[in-house]
C-alpha cells in the first residue's frame, strides 16, 4: 500500500467531507459515506484502502470533537494540536474545524462522548502530538503523516495528547 497515496487521499477526503457537511443537513455518518464515495471516484484507492482511510478520518474527527467539547476558539484548537496553528502546513484547518464542530454538536445532541482512540504505527493521521503508550515518548507531526514506531522503544501504540 502506498502511504503517500493515502496521505494525499486523506486531504481530498477531508475536502469532500467539509463540502458535504457545509452544504447539506447530513449526519456525520452519512457525510462520511458520501465523502468516501466521492473519494473513490477521484482516486485509485482500493475498497480496503478507502475503508481504512475513512476509519482514520472518523477517528480524527471524533477525537477533535471530543477535545473541542468545551472550547470555542482556534487558540483551543492550537492547544489540542499542541503547537502553533501557523506551523500546520498543507492542511485545511478551517474545513477540519468546521467538521469537528458539527460533529461535536451531533455528539452532544445524541448525548454521546467520542471515545478515546488508540493510534497505531502505520495509521495516517492529522497533525498533532502523540505519546507512546509504553514509554511516554512524545512525537509531533506538523502535516498529515503516517505514525511510525516509537523512536525510543519501538512500541506501536500511541494516544493523542
Amino acid at each position: 500500500m502506498n502511504k503517500n497515496k493515502l496521505i494525499a487521499a486523506y486531504s481530498d477526503f477531508m475536502k469532500h467531507l467539509h463540502e458535504t457537511m457545509e452544504n447539506t443537513l447530513h449526519s456525520f455518518a452519512e457525510a462520511l459515506e458520501i465523502s468516501k464515495e466521492k473519494t473513490s471516484k477521484t482516486s485509485d484507492l482500493t475498497t480496503d484502502e478507502l475503508n481504512k482511510l475513512s476509519g482514520y478520518i472518523k477517528r480524527d474527527i471524533e477525537t477533535a470533537a471530543h477535545g473541542l467539547s468545551n472550547k470555542e476558539d482556534k487558540d483551543s484548537l492550537s492547544e489540542w494540536f499542541k503547537f502553533d496553528i501557523e506551523l500546520i502546513e498543507n492542511f485545511t484547518l478551517d474545513a477540519f474545524l468546521s467538521v469537528a464542530d458539527k460533529t461535536r454538536l451531533e455528539l452532544e445532541k445524541l448525548k454521546q462522548l467520542a471515545e478515546t482512540h488508540t493510534y497505531h504505527s502505520g495509521d495516517i493521521t492529522v497533525p498533532g502530538t502523540f505519546i507512546c503508550d509504553d514509554c511516554g515518548k512524545e512525537i509531533a507531526f506538523k502535516t498529515t503523516s503516517e505514525i511510525p514506531e516509537c523512536p525510543a522503544c519501538h512500541a506501536t501504540t500511541f494516544i493523542r495528547i
